[in-house]
């Protein structure tokens, strides 16, 4: 085990030199990597998590790692790229292990109001439901009864081909023309 002299372990101190010390047991070596790559250790955490409590935890992870490990590390000039290595690890697992963050789904607010229709919902409202009606009213009369048959009595398609005495195949024909004329007649009209 080599021994180095307090005087030799300073800030400017060669990295190889600080390294092997630290690998040596000497504590103040060991100090002085920190010191010297906390800030490192710190933005990685910190650009990662976006947390300033966290990054800290981390650099306090990172560096206990590195403390019961440092022995081995075989070359130091790798020590930099060692500690990018296991501050990802460290943080990548943080992030895994963090609770889900609960978000309101579609819907989810709905219902939190106290009054979900307004008058000026029930009055756009009554003002498409005229404007639908009088764009049937223009339809042809197999397509105004096709989509009435539909959509405002409920029946199946099996019971349209029964009571058009069509086959199910043209009813879905009809139904989609249908939809596409009534489009038509009230795209300038809802927009």
């Amino acid at each position: 085990m080599a021994t180095f002299a307090p005087e030799e372990l300073d800030s400017d101190a060669p990295l190889a030199l600080v390294v092997e010390a630290a690998q040596a047991g000497d504590r103040d070596a060991f100090g002085l990597l920190a010191q010297r790559y906390e800030r490192l250790v710190y933005t990685i955490a910190l650009r990662r998590l976006g947390n300033h409590a966290e990054a800290q935890e981390v650099v306090q992870e990172v560096f206990m790692q590195v403390l019961r490990k440092i022995g081995q590390l075989r070359e130091p000039a790798a020590l930099p790229g060692w500690l990018r290595s296991i501050t990802a690890r460290r943080v990548s697992n943080r992030i895994t292990r963090r609770p889900p963050v609960a978000t309101a789904g579609e819907g989810t607010l709905d219902g939190a109001t106290s009054e979900s229709e307004t008058p000026l919902t029930h009055a756009i409202a009554r003002e498409r439901q005229s404007q639908v009606r009088a764009g049937l009213n223009r339809l042809g009369t197999l397509d105004r009864q096709t989509l009435v048959a539909f959509y405002v009595d409920g029946q199946s398609l099996s019971q349209m081909s029964t009571a058009f005495d069509s086959p199910v195949g043209t009813i879905k024909r009809r139904l989609h023309v249908a939809r596409k004329r009534l489009a038509r007649e009230l795209e300038g009209v809802l927009a």
